[in-house]
């Protein structure tokens, strides 16, 4: 990997957690692997008073407590720290962003870079508008005065993109009326995940899995996101969101999009995005009454799990007691197209359940004549490719093995991959790779505009649904892996979740008789 070309990193929101947290850590890593360019410079903005000493300082303390690489490389360091400054300013005003502009001006000749600019909007979504906008006056400046092909602006946005259709589409007018699409980043760090990228690798570079990619041998797809935690302080922010607007249109959505697109006719940004798009515009639409049958609301309840208690969601802090946001959604799709016709797709997240992963499980056709029927009480397991997104990254298959005996018993096993001891490395953050394919230009793993609206399309009409719904949110104990009708949502089609019962996963030894 090269390194990027010099810049200017402006963090908006720099004072919060993302910027804390994911954003300093990510590019001091970069310093340190070299990715960064010596004329690059990092400037924090946000609205709470403080000093480029007091900024440097919290950045060091961040780049300790969350960088990937301990302990802090103190020469790195010392080339870094001189690079961090902050200002002070609120995101709407014209005067501010102005001094700003003056200021990045300034530092662009201390520096030596030549004006490229990277804009990070790591702030709440109402903010987006004024900044936006702002930066769309001062684009107008910049190119008025320098039209070098070379100089380049851009611009990476948190989610969520939008709360629905209508707003994403507002959203993707105003940043296009002063921007290009080749300029916008619209950032899913799930994207910048190894394993995630390796998709793709382990579809379309290996023969044993490519020819099966199919609805002739693959029963279904599930997956899953869960966490153990639940809303914390941000209950009110939350409550405006749910899990389906929060994790499903985005990070699910992207791992489903994965799983089912077509192979791409090239490895660049379009190729891939025009494909991923296509999967999203096959969803067989959820309306209406079909949205009980299709899919599962709930929120957790009174309890205790992972050390957390809580009173309940509706309980919890800015939560409006008859609140019917849910903090767990189930939902069953169906791609409408030739290579997945009649495979179902099981997707669900939810907060305060039994393990925090994010993983696909892939579960192939049983045989279509096992021949050990005969001597087995209960059906071989069939098949499982399991892709872990986190905690541990890596993939897993899962496979019929016979233990050793002298009779025939049948049990699962699986054939682990795990970045970690394979590659005697430590996978790089997701951020990582996304701020250094956003300094280069690479948009390959960045949601377009039409993506985001498609998959708010898919989306929408289960919102009206749920708010038209007289059935109210089903509820959950804390540590669980969610409401019972979510179990029944699967074991209705015959199938169930990997993990779902709550005395852990099965592992049953199938003994057979001879």
């Amino acid at each position: 990997m090269r390194t990027a070309s010099p810049c200017a990193i402006v963090i908006f929101g720099a004072s919060g957690d993302l910027a804390k947290r994911k954003l300093i850590p990510a590019v001091y890593e970069m310093a340190r692997e070299k990715l960064l360019h010596d004329a690059s410079y990092i400037v924090g903005y946000s609205r709470s008073e403080m000093s480029d000493e007091q900024f440097r300082k919290i950045a060091r303390e961040s780049i300790e407590k969350y960088a990937r690489s301990k302990p802090i490389d103190e020469e790195v360091w010392k080339k870094l720290e001189p690079r961090f400054y902050y200002t002070q300013a609120d995101y709407g005003s014209k005067d501010d962003h102005s001094r700003v502009a003056t200021t990045l001006g300034r530092l662009d000749k201390k520096f030596g870079n030549p004006g490229n600019r990277l804009f990070y909007l790591a702030t709440p979504p109402e903010t987006f508008d004024d900044i936006i906008t702002r930066l769309g006056e001062q684009e107008l400046i910049h190119k008025g005065q320098n039209n070098d092909p070379a100089i380049w602006h851009r611009i990476i946005i948190e989610k969520p993109f939008g709360r629905d259709l209508k707003t994403a589409k507002a959203l993707n007018a105003l940043l296009l009326k002063d921007f290009t699409e080749d300029q916008v980043f619209r950032i899913d760090h799930y994207l910048g995940k190894e394993t995630v990228q390796n998709l793709m690798v382990m579809r379309f570079a290996n023969t044993i899995f490519e020819p099966l990619w199919n609805h002739k041998y693959i029963d279904h797809v599930q997956i899953t996101v869960s966490e153990t935690l639940g809303v914390g302080t941000r209950g009110g922010y939350y409550n405006q969101s749910g899990a389906l607007r929060d994790m499903v249109q985005n990070h699910i959505f992207q791992l489903m999009a994965l799983v089912g697109m077509e192979p791409p006719v090239a490895l660049d940004a379009k190729s891939i995005r025009d494909e991923k798009v296509k999967v999203f515009k096959a969803v067989r639409p959820v309306r209406g009454a079909a949205a009980d049958e299709m899919t599962v609301r709930a929120q957790y309840a009174a309890g205790e799990a992972a050390g957390q208690k809580t009173a309940g969601y509706r309980k919890e802090k800015d939560v409006p007691a008859d609140s019917a946001t849910e903090t767990y959604a189930a939902l069953k799709f169906y791609i409408d197209n030739w290579r997945w016709s009649g495979t179902p797709f099981y997707l669900r997240t939810g907060k305060f359940l039994k393990e925090k992963l994010s993983e696909i499980v892939v579960r192939f056709q049983s045989p279509p004549l096992t021949l050990f029927q005969k001597q087995c009480e209960s059906p071989v397991y069939p098949n499982d490719l399991i892709i872990r997104v986190q905690p541990e990254e890596g993939i897993s298959v899962r496979m019929n093995g016979k233990v050793p005996g002298g009779s025939l018993n049948i049990k699962p096993v699986a054939l682990d991959f795990f970045y970690k001891t394979t590659f005697n490395v430590e996978p790089p953050e997701a951020y990582e790779r996304l701020i250094y394919d956003a300094m280069t230009g690479d948009q390959t793993l960045f949601i377009r505009g039409d993506e985001a609206e498609a998959a708010w399309q898919v989306i929408d009409p289960i919102e009206e649904a749920w708010a038209a719904s007289k059935r109210p949110p089903e509820e959950y104990a804390p540590g669980s892996w969610g409401p019972k009708r979510a179990q029944e949502l699967i074991e209705r089609d015959g199938r169930t979740w990997l993990h779902g019962a709550e005395d852990g996963e099965p592992e049953p030894i199938i003994a057979c008789t001879l």
